[in-house]
């Protein structure tokens, strides 16, 4: 019996700390917690009326991916990128897709291919949904960003390296991307996903030095959104 109820506690705890953990990501992403900011474990479990521990266990989770850093007498800090941040992790992960996409207009079976072209139409269809009169929400922008995702991690699978998906987890920045799109009008977006599409066909046709030209541009142009408003983002690695 008392086994049973430690089993049951466990789990609990397990889906506290999800639960802690999904939130806190989500607000540092979208920028409500900002670059800097003291994530206090006792004001964050009262915000998300949940206990501090699995408030912790998150924040430790948060810091090993690299969201927040845990600095002495501080505690845990929400990490920032600025501009020279910016510029080494676009350039690194403009190299690093490029390459990914080469690699998958060369290895890429006929299925990983119809997953590129499948996940651009996918990402033309969120973009889609993007009002014309009005900023666009935050689920909207969500939409966009894990279209987006889908597309990119398409080229990793079809390009059948697994040391290279390793880097690319580490080096693509969930909070930066996130805000790219944010800050995107209509037209930036549209031109996402004209580049998508030619990225897709590149791959299809086996042209592997276009595509790699393709993906470093496409990548390129959310840095250059970025640098132009002098954004300072949160930083986490992910797909």
């Amino acid at each position: 019996m008392t086994d049973g109820l430690r089993a049951s506690d466990d789990h609990a705890n397990q889906g506290s700390a999800a639960l802690a953990y999904g939130r806190i990501r989500r607000a540092i992403v979208e920028g409500r917690y900002a670059p800097g900011t003291r994530l206090v474990e006792q004001t964050v479990s009262e915000e998300l009326a949940l206990s501090r521990t699995p408030v912790r266990e998150a924040l430790r989770r948060l810091e090993v991916e690299g969201l927040v850093l845990f600095r002495r007498n501080r505690g845990a800090i929400v990490r920032s990128a600025g501009a020279d941040d910016i510029r080494d992790l676009y350039e690194l992960r403009a190299r690093l897709e490029s390459y990914a996409a080469e690699l998958a207009a060369e290895r890429g079976t006929p299925g990983d291919v119809g997953a590129v072209t499948a996940a651009a139409r996918e990402f033309d269809r969120a973009v889609g949904n993007i009002p014309s009169d009005r900023p666009p929400s935050s689920e909207v922008v969500w939409a966009v960003h894990e279209a987006n995702g889908a597309f990119h991690g398409a080229i990793v699978v079809a390009a059948r390296h697994e040391r290279l998906h390793q880097l690319l987890v580490r080096t693509v920045d969930v909070p930066l991307v996130f805000q790219a799109f944010h800050r995107f009008d209509v037209a930036e977006m549209a031109r996402s996903a004209m580049f998508h599409h030619m990225i897709a066909r590149a791959v299809a046709s086996g042209e592997g030095a276009r595509a790699g030209r393709l993906m470093a541009e496409h990548v390129l142009l959310g840095r250059d959104r970025l640098l132009s408003e002098g954004a300072e983002v949160g930083r986490i690695g992910g797909p």
